[in-house]
């Protein structure tokens, strides 16, 4: 059997996914990188350290196989100046396997890559050479694309902090771990406050997420409370923009992706309502399966032009 190999190394997670002849995740190993306890995050050069330790790890058994095409992804997204250290480990490792397999070596964006595995993951391949939009909703990315035909436009999205930014700001405040999402996924009960959300068109404000955390938490209000207002902080702003989307485009079909999209309090009310799909949870947090299916995607491409 013949293999397409994928890496990313987001500020997140160190990635590689295998993609078999037939087009199918095979393999799909992350490691999260490790974050001190109460930081909100990595500096570059921390993540860089840390996929550089990650890589003897994630890539043990891979010497084994018939690896014929490699694919990494170089930047954040598919726009000018899109650029973080972290990728540049990623692209040393890939550029190694090309060179030692005698493979084509292929680039994506991060982003791309997303996209990818959410329609892979949802059973949408369908869409593959089509219109929709998707939403990518991360710690790092929090952007409405307009995908045509394979080509991404950024449409709306937000203005100041990233949804898993805030999510994780939140939660350290409360004195969680990071990254916050699955704790207060879990713990999240009911709150009787109702967020004030702020979208105008196709853009939002989170950044004051933060400060209504503050309060609430110096307030006394419950931690299960809390919890749940920030889910729903978030819930109601996708939802505004999902409304507003399809009042832009009445019939779109709309994809998500992004670790912020696996809570299932968000998924389930948003899928629901707009009939949208969702990736499954391990393909929308950071993952090298998507760049793995993209080079598949190029390779027979281009097989097929070559014949």
């Amino acid at each position: 059997m013949k293999y397409f190999l994928g890496i990313d190394t987001s500020n997140y997670t160190t990635s590689v996914s295998l993609v078999d002849e037939d087009g199918r995740v095979c393999e799909n190993k992350k490691i999260l990188l490790d974050v001190a306890e109460g930081e909100r995050g990595l500096r570059q050069s921390d993540a860089v350290f840390s996929h550089v330790k990650n890589f003897p790890r994630i890539t043990e058994g891979l010497g084994k196989r018939d690896i014929i095409a490699v694919g990494y992804s170089y930047a954040p997204r598919d726009v000018e100046n899109s650029y973080m250290p972290c990728f540049l480990v990623g692209k040393a490792v890939a550029t190694m396997y090309a060179e030692l397999n005698g493979a084509p070596l292929y680039q994506f964006s991060h982003q791309r890559g997303h996209v990818r595995a959410a329609l892979y993951s949802s059973g949408r391949e369908d869409l593959i050479g089509k219109s929709f939009v998707a939403f990518h909703i991360s710690g790092g990315t929090t952007d409405i694309l307009y995908v045509e035909n394979g080509v991404i436009k950024q449409i709306g999205g937000t203005l100041d902090l990233n949804a898993g930014q805030a999510i994780d700001r939140a939660g350290v405040l409360m004195g969680m771990k990071f990254p916050c999402g699955p704790e207060l996924e879990r713990i999240a009960t009911e709150s009787e406050i109702k967020p004030k959300i702020s979208v105008k068109g196709l853009n939002c404000n989170l950044s004051g997420l933060e400060n209504k955390v503050k309060d609430q938490i110096a307030g006394g209000v419950s931690r299960g409370a809390i919890a749940a207002y920030v889910l729903d902080f978030i819930r109601l702003t996708v939802d505004k923009l999902c409304e507003n989307v399809r009042e832009m485009y009445p019939d779109i079909e709309m994809i998500f992706s992004g670790g912020v999209t696996s809570n299932r309090r968000i998924a389930a009310y948003i899928g629901k309502k707009y009939n949208a799909s969702f990736a499954e949870p391990v393909f929308s947090s950071d993952n090298a399966a998507g760049t793995a299916l993209l080079t598949f995607d190029s390779y027979k491409r281009e097989s097929l032009n070559d014949e």
